[in-house]
């Protein structure tokens, strides 16, 4: 069997795995990963700016829930994807990272970007390494997507000097076999028949579901959890869209009620972390049931019952105890929980029917819901405006919403749909974006636009960093407000339109879903600049 160069066994590796594509800022480097991937089928595609590359592998892997891949070049390279890495993280994102190096001849002699990077990237991953042999390139991806993938998932970074990658080596003979086994653990039995019978005599249950059932594939057994048993669910980052806004139990506005008044708490993969006011609003009287796929998610809010395992085989664990079990009539619990939701959902609908000059934040978000169907991918990118659309936009599919996850990472929006284009590419990808986080990565829409990748992306510019200048203004006035005003006259729609895309401006609320619709007509990246009223784009009023 004839020798083959690193980047090749690197590209061998990566379909074996199951990857279609790499994302990638081009490098020196890297070069041989690219013609490895050539030669497989793997198509490479590059964007403007690492981090882009980074987040757009990690979009991948939160659709598919299987890695995603970046390969970014030595030094500034590797630096740039940092704040990817450290998004993906935060998020359980399991996405590996491919990295150059400078010379393994050279070490320490100062190559070109010679630098400590898997020092660097250590905290933020799951596991990194440095293959210094050809012949070890194989073993190496495949042991990165094993660590990436087991629990608590997380990055993976291999970094491989560029003389590694073109060195010659024979491709490596394994035995038959898998080499990546799926997390599939069932938490105690004796724990599972406890939550059972807490959440079968509960008057009051609360359900809350996160990311976690979605990487557990837990969407199919929490649904049918819902359907049978009596309890307001609410859902949290990759878990919307798990239930539709008709779902006789889904509720949306009324979660802090619901949890200082529940006797018990289902809490799925859920972190006590600030989206859940690290659990000082609950009710301290009741019985916390967490579910997650470590014992180490455990306890920050102490529980009465821990399970510990994969959130699908929990969930199924759990319906199958519940099912035909008697349990209190909890139809009071829910119809106040029921009127809560539907006079704040009153309150958005009077204010969507305002329009205004300029227009209010949620007339615009209107616009939005009347041109997505229940098949458009949607992600977020923003302070204020992707919380107040986490209440009001309709999202009915697992798998349909994106957002930056705990981290708050600004910047996903063109990376993530990007990638959601390629691994869905029959859906309707639609950007949500402040006007401030398009301009952290805006420049993919001339990687969109220059790749055949049609993506819509909504700017609703409001001339602000508004998530922080709202309480700017109100903590020190007007005056001393720095640093947070940005300019409505800004035509990001003209952005796209000189990339070779779609671009249209829009200041009357009539027309925001009109004009999304002709961005997706026109299949080809686009932006609609829709010009907004700062002081109704409102978020909690904390700087954080």
């Amino acid at each position: 069997m004839a020798d083959i160069h690193g980047g090749k066994h690197v590209a061998r590796a990566l379909k074996d795995e199951g990857v279609t594509h790499i994302f990638t800022l081009c490098g020196g480097h890297i070069m041989p990963i690219y013609e490895g991937c050539l030669d497989e089928g793997i198509r490479v595609v590059d964007v403007r700016h690492e981090q882009a590359a980074v987040m757009a592998a990690d979009a991948v892997t939160r659709l598919t829930r299987n890695p995603g891949v970046a390969a970014v070049t030595a030094g500034p390279g590797v630096m740039n994807g940092v704040t990817g890495v450290a998004n993906a993280r935060a998020a359980d994102s399991p996405v590996v990272v491919l990295g150059g190096q400078s010379d393994f001849a050279r070490f320490g002699q100062g190559a070109l970007q010679e630098g400590p990077q898997a020092s660097v990237l250590a905290p933020l991953c799951k596991w990194t390494a440095s293959c210094y042999e050809s012949r070890l390139l194989q073993d190496y991806v495949h042991t990165a997507f094993r660590e990436a993938t087991s629990p608590r998932a997380g990055p993976a970074f291999l970094e491989v000097p560029w003389d590694v990658l073109f060195a010659e080596s024979p491709e490596p003979v394994y035995p038959r076999g898998r080499q990546r086994v799926p997390f599939r653990a069932t938490p105690e039995d004796v724990d599972l028949r406890r939550a059972a019978d807490l959440l079968a005599q509960a008057q009051r249950p609360v359900v809350v579901a996160g990311s976690g059932v979605w990487w557990g594939h837990g969407e199919n057994a929490l649904k049918a959890l819902a359907e049978r048993y009596q309890a307001p669910v609410y859902l949290n980052g990759l878990a919307r869209g798990m239930l539709p806004r008709s779902h006789r139990h889904f509720l949306v506005h009324s979660r802090g009620k619901a949890l200082a008044e529940a006797d018990v708490v289902l809490d799925l993969a859920t972190p006590f972390d600030f989206r859940m006011s690290f659990g000082e609003g609950v009710n301290p009287d009741a019985a916390i049931i967490h579910a997650d796929t470590t014992a180490a998610a455990l306890g920050r809010r102490p529980v009465e019952v821990g399970l510990v395992g994969s959130l699908g085989l929990t969930l199924e664990g759990l319906h199958a105890l519940l099912h035909g079990r008697p349990q209190p009539d909890r139809a009071a619990w829910l119809a106040q929980l029921r009127r809560h939701d539907e006079k704040k959902i009153a309150e958005n609908e009077a204010a969507m029917a305002e329009g205004g000059d300029p227009m209010h934040a949620l007339a615009m978000l209107k616009g939005l819901n009347d041109a997505i169907d229940e098949d458009t991918l949607v992600v977020g990118d923003g302070g204020n405006i992707v919380a107040l659309a986490g209440k009001v936009l309709e999202v009915s599919q697992p798998g349909h919403w994106l957002d930056p996850g705990p981290y708050g990472t600004l910047g996903v929006g063109l990376p993530f749909a990007m990638a959601a284009k390629l691994v869905h590419p029959a859906k309707k990808v639609l950007v949500l974006s402040g006007d401030g986080a398009f301009g952290l990565n805006g420049m993919e829409i001339e990687s969109c636009a220059r790749q055949g990748i049609p993506v819509t992306v909504v700017v609703a510019n409001d001339g602000a960093w508004n998530q922080i200048r709202d309480p700017q203004l109100t903590f020190y006035g007007e005056e001393r407000a720095v640093a947070t005003g940005l300019s409505q006259k800004v035509r990001h729609d003209q952005i796209a339109l000189a990339c070779g895309g779609h671009g249209e401006r829009v200041v009357d609320a009539k027309e925001v879903a009109p004009a999304i619709e002709r961005a997706f007509a026109s299949g080809k990246a686009a932006v609609v600049d829709v010009v907004i009223d700062r002081a109704t784009n409102k978020g909690s009023g904390k700087p954080m």
